[in-house]
């Protein structure tokens, strides 16, 4: 019995070495990195070029109804021109019935709103302010739209202010060209008082001086002619001429006390739900700008740190001018539903309340569409395309954060 099972056993021990002899000169033969990486490749090759990049129910639902939106595109402009043929009949009509005298005579109608074109009765200074948008890298494509609304918003603020201040546009290109000079018809050619630049923000900085180099009286630029009071006159005087250029960052270590005469300050372009901290405060730094932060913690007192959006940080920037106080002018621009308060005297919180630190919560769908209705209404050349905007905003564009304060 024993000796039955004793060459068995032999022959499965020689048949494991001759498998191990195997493997081991399978192994010692040479391979070179080329043909491991083309291994590699072609092993994991079918897995990624059968196989469509996996998608969320969510994602597809947004995509399923961008496709419907684009598909139904001509159908609704068809329907609104239909909606305002109508709604200027109905105009005439009860304007005819209101009007019409004795003999039958109706006088003309007036314009329905200003004409296109048209400049508000603020006073122009000598400030500028730059819109740095060369982040589109770092945005996803409906960050970049939430951009473009947050410009234009920017642009009808500006245009109402009673003290204006000269828009300039940085970097611009790409998807953000694209869709202005696409959907928004180019309307951004007619805009008065605001410029369009393909160069960088310094290069844009410098050709500022130029615009703002008209002479003004200092009764006609508001809180700029008191901005340096308590300074020496010469330092004054100095930095009034020259003008001053500060890129507006939460990381600063600088507060902005005041805006001067002569200067230009930028505002990053950039809408990432705070997932890049401190890219504008680096980009300014290698780039040899200043910096500087708004007052915030110095006057406010908020729930919790908030981010700011682009069209909020030069509205507040306005009304400063307008008021010549930061805590007026916070009260004024910031959202009720951040909760801020002005700080009495003396109160600081250490830890500051600065935007670009924290991610805003998104605005509500009725104050997305208010917002949207708003910058449309008011901005002259973009009001042949109300519904697109509002619509676009409508489908999960919020008003996004930007790290600028």
């Amino acid at each position: 019995m024993d000796s039955d099972e004793r060459p068995a056993k032999m022959r499965k021990f020689e048949h494991g070495d001759d498998e191990a002899d195997d493997k081991i000169a399978i192994a010692t033969v040479p391979v070179t990195a080329g043909e491991t990486e083309t291994t590699e490749a072609t092993g994991d090759a079918p897995a990624a070029a059968g196989e469509k990049p996996k998608i969320s129910k969510n994602q597809l639902k947004k995509q399923r109804r961008l496709e419907r939106w684009e598909a139904g595109r001509e159908d609704r402009k068809v329907k609104r021109k239909e909606k305002a043929k109508e709604r200027k009949e109905r105009k005439r009509e009860n304007w005819k019935e209101q009007n019409m005298d004795e003999n039958g005579n109706v006088p003309k109608m007036p314009p329905s709103r200003s004409p296109r074109h048209f400049v508000g009765s603020g006073t122009q200074v000598p400030i500028t302010v730059i819109f740095d948008c060369d982040f589109e890298e770092y945005m996803y494509d409906h960050e970049l739209k939430s951009l473009g609304l947050q410009i234009t918003r920017c642009y009808s603020d500006n245009r109402k202010a009673k003290y204006k201040a000269h828009l300039a546009l940085s970097s611009f290109g790409g998807k953000m060209k694209e869709r202005f000079n696409g959907i928004l018809a180019q309307q951004y050619t007619s805009w008065k008082g605001f410029q369009f630049f393909e160069e960088d923000f310094v290069e844009v900085a410098k050709k500022s001086k130029e615009w703002m180099a008209t002479p003004q009286d200092d009764d006609d630029i508001g809180a700029l002619a008191k901005a340096s009071e308590g300074e020496e006159q010469a330092e004054h005087d100095a930095s009034s001429e020259e003008g001053e250029i500060v890129y507006l960052s939460s990381e600063s270590d600088n507060v902005l006390t005041h805006l001067k005469p002569n200067g230009t300050y930028i505002i990053g372009g950039l809408v990432d739900k705070n997932r890049h901290k401190g890219i504008c405060h680096k980009r300014a730094f290698n780039r040899g700008i200043k910096t500087a932060k708004l007052p915030i913690k110095e006057y406010l007192e908020m729930r919790d740190r908030q981010v700011l959006v682009t069209n909020h940080v030069h509205e507040i920037l306005l009304k400063w001018m307008e008021f010549g106080d930061w805590g007026k002018a916070f009260m004024e621009v910031m959202p009720k539903r951040k909760g801020g308060k002005l700080r009495e005297d003396g109160d600081c919180d250490q830890d500051g309340s600065n935007a670009g630190e924290e991610e805003e919560e998104d605005p509500s769908e009725q104050e997305m569409e208010a917002a949207a209705k708003e910058a449309v209404e008011d901005a002259e050349n973009t009001a042949n395309l109300p519904e697109t905007v509002v619509i676009e905003t409508m489908k999960g564009l919020p008003i996004g954060e930007t790290e600028a304060d």
